[in-house]
């Protein structure tokens, strides 16, 4: 299990992932900071999000854990890009011939399958921190071009980012257990991320325009709650448990997927 995982580690370290996945992550972290704070900063009022992301309110952004505040605003952008990554590292042993060979030199299919889950939560873990260091560099300097008092922000500094860091780590894992899947069904990285972006764009907004009833329990806002450490709709331990059992079910589907479909064809 350990030289699979490992094995994983060495094939996902390519220099077009990496660059490519933390990329985006600086660069989305720059620009909802930065759009915050022209958004938050003029109004004292709950500003409109959009697909994928929502903005705290003025009292919010300036509050003790607002300098996190970033973080899960642009949770639903974050988890399209973890969804995307995924996908591509699953659907490329397929593309290019590569599962193969990895299936006849780890013929259990179980360890080889938690072997790359194993390493994609690794890079998921370094993804989450590079987006948490990237936050604290760029919020302050957000804050100060909107000239908002932030003095708040460096109370409780170590359970916030602790738990800033737990919160965006676990909806992104539940976003990229979701690209696992649907690579291992379609074998396409580019069906995956289409299917991924749009429910995040169209099919969701749809869905909660249609149905109020249950627009605070789809799931992207359910896993929107769980970067926000809970919201007045969904309670931070009902979008823990949520985000574990959509987890645990993706998983399960994935375990089953892999291991029953033939993959010499």
């Amino acid at each position: 299990m350990i030289n699979t995982l490992r094995s994983e580690l060495l094939r996902t370290r390519r220099k077009g992932v990496v660059i490519g996945w933390f990329g985006l992550t600086i660069l989305f972290t720059v620009m909802i900071n930065m759009v915050m704070a022209q958004v938050v900063g003029s109004s004292n009022a709950q500003p409109e999000g959009g697909p994928g992301v929502s903005f705290p309110t003025l009292d919010q952004w300036q509050a003790a854990d607002g300098i996190t505040a970033g973080l899960s605003s642009a949770a639903g952008m974050y988890g399209v890009v973890a969804l995307s990554f995924w996908a591509i590292v699953t659907a490329g042993d397929y593309s290019s011939g590569l599962i193969r060979l990895t299936a006849s030199a780890q013929p259990d299919r179980v360890k080889l399958l938690l072997g790359k889950v194993g390493a994609l939560v690794l890079w998921t873990a370094a993804v989450t921190t590079v987006a948490l260091i990237a936050d604290l560099v760029i919020a302050p300097v957000a804050a100060r071009s909107a000239d908002l008092d932030v003095s708040a922000w460096g109370r409780d500094a170590l359970p916030t980012l602790a738990g800033a860091w737990f919160n965006l780590f676990a909806t992104l894992l539940v976003w990229g257990v979701i690209g696992l899947v649907l690579a291992l069904v379609t074998r396409s990285a580019a069906i995956s991320i289409s299917v991924g972006v749009g429910y995040v764009l169209v099919v969701e907004a749809v869905i909660t325009a249609a149905l109020d009833a249950i627009a605070d329990w789809t799931p992207g806002a359910t896993l929107g709650a769980l970067a926000q450490g809970g919201t007045s709709a969904i309670p931070y331990g009902t979008a823990l448990t949520l985000g574990a059992l959509y987890t645990l079910l993706g998983l399960g589907v994935a375990l089953v997927v892999f291991k029953r479909r033939d993959i010499t064809d």
